[in-house]
């Protein structure tokens, strides 16, 4: 065999061997992007840490990504509620609870959790809320905690959720409304805002994502995977399969039209959400009476629990002012 002919198949066993590892790589991130964006019911997938998993189960989920289960609403709010039941733009029925002011109210805070959560997990942010003497509305995303459905697109279409509720609230007769939301909720509000030409009163984000390739990398982040290719390549079957334009979701670009007062929270140690991206949403805002808050002892987290005398006081001053 003559060399010549020996590097022609060389090259091409090794474009060959190219091509197998990037259509398998191709394969597996279509899996996590799947697995990423939707919730399993209970009965189908239970959440487990990694160190009870086998060795079988860490490689099948490390390979397909992390099979994880609707997260169960175990806590119920210790003050008089109503379980409320809303239909979204998809028919799904969106569960939440609902809480009257004790005296007369000074106005009704929506609550959003984040990504993989539920309305229970924000339910320390809630009870505030009613000692400053303000109604509040908790609702599980789609696919969260016990509303319907399965797919979870980021925020992309879950802004037709928030606009549920907010015409549920605005229908009670109430004209201050005030959103409040954490991460993916955060993100969700900031889309729906100008999406529907909704109008509240005030608006308080803690550790909205500037964009959908930033939470993608931010998530890879935490996993201590390299982010490119793999944001680029799970931003493209996540946005095949879940019918969103992926890399036109920015929650910093719809800040623009945040013209009401904003209270925009990050945690100083937040491994998914950058200093940067919240400097670029804080930027954008348009708000004239806006605002910045950083939590030195803090990540992607509660504040309300974590560093909780700081964020009662920051809430109360902004709800006063």
């Amino acid at each position: 065999m003559t060399t010549k002919r020996f590097k022609v198949q060389l090259l091409r066993w090794l474009g060959g061997v190219i091509l197998v590892i990037f259509l398998i790589i191709n394969v597996l991130m279509a899996f996590h992007a799947y697995r990423f964006t939707y919730f399993y019911e209970a009965h189908e997938a239970q959440f487990r840490r990694p160190e009870r998993m086998t060795r079988g189960e860490k490689l099948s989920q490390a390979l397909f990504g992390f099979r994880f289960p609707k997260r169960s609403v175990n806590e119920t709010p210790d003050w008089p509620y109503q379980t409320i039941r809303l239909k979204n733009e998809r028919n799904q029925t969106l569960v939440g609870w609902y809480s009257p002011a004790e005296e007369a109210s000074k106005g009704t805070v929506i609550l959003w959790h984040g990504h993989g959560s539920a309305k229970s997990r924000v339910l320390a942010e809630a009870t505030y809320f009613r000692r400053l003497g303000y109604a509040v509305a908790l609702f599980d995303f789609r696919a969260h905690g016990q509303s319907d459905g399965n797919v979870c697109t980021i925020g992309y279409h879950e802004t037709s959720d928030v606009k549920t509720v907010y015409d549920w609230v605005q229908a009670k007769g109430e004209q201050r409304i005030i959103f409040w939301g954490m991460s993916m909720g955060a993100a969700t509000i900031l889309k729906a805002i100008p999406e529907f030409n909704l109008q509240p009163t005030k608006v308080i984000l803690e550790c909205p994502f500037a964009s959908l390739e930033d939470a993608v990398k931010g998530r890879l982040r935490s996993l201590h995977l390299p982010e490119q290719p793999l944001a680029n390549l799970l931003l493209f079957y996540g946005g095949l399969e879940r019918n969103l334009k992926a890399w036109e979701y920015q929650p910093a670009e719809y800040a623009r039209k945040l013209t009401m007062p904003v209270l925009l929270q990050w945690g100083r140690s937040d491994p998914r959400v950058s200093r940067d991206e919240t400097n670029r949403i804080f930027r954008n805002l348009a708000s004239d009476q806006k605002q910045l808050v950083i939590y030195q002892e803090s990540g992607h987290q509660s504040f309300c629990r974590h560093e909780t005398d700081r964020w009662e006081r920051t809430v109360r001053n902004f709800l006063n002012r």
